[in-house]
């Protein structure tokens, strides 16, 4: 009994010299922040009020993941609110996407759309099946897209490996197409046998000499992976127009330093355009080189602003003939998102693609192109009636980036560009990584993808159309200031053609 007593004693007199040591390390702490505190100039904060200053830095962080889950409310967060980010998870989990008790959204509010139902909707019998649109009929090897809705441009770079290999797979098991982004082909894009559309940047990854400009070898040897069925050339992107791709150094891992053509941990900092382009007849004649390099359908991505341009290229394509037009126009919209950017790019610079793509549609239609230039549509367009909207205003193809991002798992942790992300989306941390298991995450992109098929093609039966290919503007209304809501022929009348080009 002495025995378990002294020993007893013994463990709580540790204990006790434990407690008053961390106790003084911790007063030590204290004083050194204090002294380091009140001497700095930096911070007036803490300067005034030291050690307690600090938490300032703490509570701010921490205001982000309180806001998220604690006080915003379902459809108030930016840029993608609860409620939009919820049906992601439940469409990409195969969970009930249905609600109940009525519509928690204020229909009221301007700039809302509304789909006009048909009285006489589609029967199942009579509903078709979304048939495969021809791009580059031109191009000696076209490329059939069986899928209206693909993955939009991100990079390996910008994703982690998981990422990019999940995003293969389930885009192979849903059918659509996957967009490398600009930071080049890597194995991972190709692992899943999905079809690929490979982006050129204007600092030309994957496909650049060693000063830099275009190689037509590594052109043709990325051609001729039998995956890949057409090239995007970027002229610029949503989240910052005017200014190139932006991988910060902690990301250039050796693997991508290699894929891009660049050091390693260094800052991968793109052109803000192509130093070749700078015309008109330059860019037509980029696109034919491509074209005729590759044999591949060739088209263009970009965000609009001023919108002359766009006169001066159609005007060209007449004068040169159809067969020198894009294969396709991809328009990004001025609200886009990216991993990083300035803010004054993301925040105020191009056209959102509800004005826009309307833009790019009619001018294609005037020059009598329409028929000739797929047009794709991206920029924030994560749920079903968004992409419903976007195919009303004239787009064949509807690409999402960060919708695909939700389905991967992603918790709008606003991290992209720290190579923190906590979802091991972003970033290239192999101990966040693993959280990501690929072939679980592939299957959530596949019902995302798919989920996203089958709502927008719901709303096109209720409109009376067998196929959401066949939706027009008339069968969507906008709201205005006033309540009241607009129909969007006649916010943006169609245009007739007034060319025919040879």
């Amino acid at each position: 009994m002495d025995e378990t007593f002294h020993l007893t004693m013994r463990a709580l007199e540790w204990l006790t010299t434990i407690f008053v040591f961390l106790l003084g390390l911790g007063l030590l702490a204290v004083v050194v922040m204090f002294v380091v505190d009140v001497s700095q100039t930096k911070h007036a904060i803490r300067r005034n009020y030291p050690v307690i200053g600090r938490f300032r830095y703490l509570f701010e962080r921490l205001g982000e993941f309180f806001r998220q889950y604690f006080f915003a409310l379902d459809r108030e967060e930016m840029p993608f609110n609860r409620a939009q980010r919820q049906w992601v998870y439940r469409a990409s989990k195969g969970v009930d996407e249905t609600v109940a008790f009525g519509s928690t959204l204020k229909i009221s509010t301007p700039g809302t759309p509304i789909f006009v139902n048909c009285p006489y909707p589609m029967l199942e019998s009579e509903m078709q099946p979304a048939r495969p649109l021809r791009i580059g009929p031109g191009a000696r090897r076209p490329y059939d897209a069986p899928s209206f809705f693909n993955v939009s441009a991100m990079s390996y770079g910008s994703l982690s490996k998981p990422a990019v290999q999940a995003l293969s797979r389930g885009s192979k098991i849903a059918g659509n197409w996957l967009n490398t982004g600009e930071g080049g082909l890597a194995e991972w894009h190709l692992e899943g046998g999905c079809d690929v559309v490979f982006q050129i940047g204007t600092a030309k990854y994957g496909v650049r000499d060693d000063g830099g400009r275009l190689s037509d070898d590594r052109l043709r040897a990325i051609a001729a992976h039998e995956q890949v069925r057409a090239i995007e050339l970027k002229l610029s992107q949503g989240a910052k127009p005017g200014k190139g791709g932006i991988l910060p150094g902690a990301k250039v891992t050796a693997e991508i330093a290699e894929i891009r053509g660049i050091p390693a941990g260094k800052d991968s900092i793109s052109p803000n355009r192509h130093p070749e382009i700078g015309s008109a007849a330059d860019l037509l004649d980029m696109i034919a080189h491509l074209r005729d390099t590759t044999g591949l359908p060739v088209g263009f991505k970009a965000v609009i602003g001023a919108w002359g341009w766009l006169d001066e290229l159609f005007e060209l394509v007449v004068e040169r003939g159809i067969e020198s037009a894009p294969d396709f126009i991809t328009v990004d919209s001025g609200d886009g998102g990216t991993g990083a950017a300035p803010m004054s790019l993301i925040d105020n610079v191009g056209l959102p693609v509800k004005e826009s793509l309307p833009l790019v549609v009619d001018k294609l239609c005037y020059y009598g192109l329409r028929e000739r230039v797929r047009v794709i549509a991206s920029g924030k367009l994560i749920n079903p009636v968004d992409a419903a909207v976007a195919l009303c205003l004239g787009a064949d193809f509807v690409n999402s980036a960060r919708g695909f991002m939700f389905a991967l798992g992603c918790i709008q942790a606003l991290q992209c560009n720290k190579n923190t992300c906590p979802t091991g989306i972003t970033t290239h941390n192999k101990r966040l990584q693993r959280g990501l298991v690929p072939a679980d995450k592939a299957e959530r992109v596949a019902r995302y993808s798919l989920s996203m098929r089958k709502e927008i093609s719901t709303i096109a039966h209720s409109c009376g159309v067998p196929v959401p290919s066949r939706l027009q503007r008339y069968h969507c209304r906008i709201v205005q200031d006033d309540g009241r809501s607009v129909p969007l022929d006649e916010l943006f009348p169609i245009v007739r053609p007034a060319y025919s080009p040879g």
